[in-house]
């Protein structure tokens, strides 16, 4: 059963002059009961950090704080409620926001942790990798789930090719 609360289960990690924002749909059980993002064993996501070149070693859901250090930025499309996507009401998603907030801290790359969470975000079915539209300067990229669940999914190129992207911006930046 989804649950519901009036502030935020998960704290976005934003700030201006990211260079990777990762968004999922919602936080999920394990998540809001631990309060860390993507903290399910099974859940690949701080794995494809590491393997993916984005974090020097992998880190455990608990460091999610320290990803800024890194140039990366974390927020969901549903702030206030917790569990399965298909658990999830309709109106749990609130894209507006997310748009507000990536237009405010404008990170160089926005990348979506599933289809879902790209096609709840832009309105339309999408593939893997970097996208033609934008949000403001922001280019998207969206990725297989690393949750356990969607593990029939999984494949960890687009992964790699959004790290080989991420230290693209990240260098273009620094030389500016």
């Amino acid at each position: 059963m989804p649950r519901k609360v009036d502030r935020h289960i998960l704290p976005d990690v934003l700030q201006p002059g990211l260079a990777l924002v990762f968004c999922g749909t919602a936080a999920g059980k394990r998540s809001a009961a631990e309060r860390a993002y993507y903290a399910h064993p099974g859940n690949l996501f701080w794995r494809a950090l590491f393997e993916a070149g984005l974090t020097p070693r992998q880190l455990a859901p608990a460091e999610f704080p320290q990803l800024p250090d890194y140039g990366i930025g974390l927020t969901d499309l549903a702030k206030r409620h917790s569990g399965n996507d298909n658990e999830l009401p309709r109106d749990a998603f609130d894209v507006p926001a997310l748009i507000a907030k990536i237009e405010r801290h404008q990170p160089r790359l926005l990348a979506f942790t599933s289809k879902n969470a790209a096609r709840a975000a832009l309105g339309h079915a999408t593939v893997y990798g970097l996208q033609d539209e934008t949000i403001g300067g922001t280019r998207l990229f969206v990725l297989p789930s690393p949750s356990g669940q969607a593990r029939g999914h999984w494949t960890a190129g687009p992964w790699l090719a959004l790290g080989q992207l991420y230290h693209s911006v990240s260098e273009t930046s620094a030389a500016s």
